[in-house]
C-alpha cells in the first residue's frame, strides 16, 4: 500500500485574522463559534461547493477501499 500524503496544514494566522481582526469577535466568541457559524459570518451561505471528479478521484487515491 503507497503511503498517504500528509494532509495540509490549517491556516489558523488567516482564521485568527478574520475572526479576530476583521470580524472583530473577542477570543472567547471566537473560539466557541462553530465552523457553520463562523461561515456565515464571512458572507458564506448555502452548502459545501460540490465534489468535482477530479476531487474525488484524489480521495479515492488517497483513501483507497481495502480489498
Amino acid at each position: 500500500m503507497p503511503p498517504r500524503p500528509a494532509p495540509g496544514r490549517f491556516p489558523w494566522d488567516d482564521a485568527l485574522a478574520l475572526g479576530l481582526g476583521a470580524l472583530g469577535w473577542r477570543p472567547r466568541v471566537f473560539w466557541s463559534a462553530t465552523p457553520r457559524e463562523f461561515a456565515a459570518a464571512l458572507g458564506r451561505r448555502g452548502g459545501p461547493e460540490p465534489l468535482t471528479r477530479a476531487a474525488f478521484a484524489r480521495l479515492l487515491a488517497a483513501y483507497p477501499d481495502p480489498t
